[in-house]
């Protein structure tokens, strides 16, 4: 399981209106177990892309990536940990500059 430990979000600006809804970047410093196949002694976080359309509100996109080398990392999130993730991001949406 991953912990959140800060996280900052933006509304990402759209100024051509191809986007529908809005669309927020968050990113998101976690922290998982040493035992966790997904542990890395770098640190790691999340980019997540989250929508916000009349149709439907969730995450877009995620990449998990090494926090000191900004490395990509090749690994999906078990579901509860996505559960969790889409969660915090909708209860943070507010937190957004608009």
């Amino acid at each position: 399981m991953l912990t959140i430990k800060s996280y900052s979000v933006e509304l990402i600006k759209d100024p051509f209106g191809i986007i529908s809804g809005k669309r927020y970047e968050f990113i998101l410093d976690i922290e998982v177990d040493e035992d966790d196949e997904l542990f890395s002694e770098n640190g790691l976080y999340l980019r997540v892309i989250y929508g916000d359309e009349e149709t439907r509100t969730g995450i877009v996109k995620y990449e998990i990536h090494e926090r000191t080398t900004d490395k990509f990392v090749e690994f999906d999130l078990e579901e509860d940990e996505i559960e969790a993730v889409e969660a915090f991001c909708r209860e943070h949406l507010s937190d957004a500059a608009e």
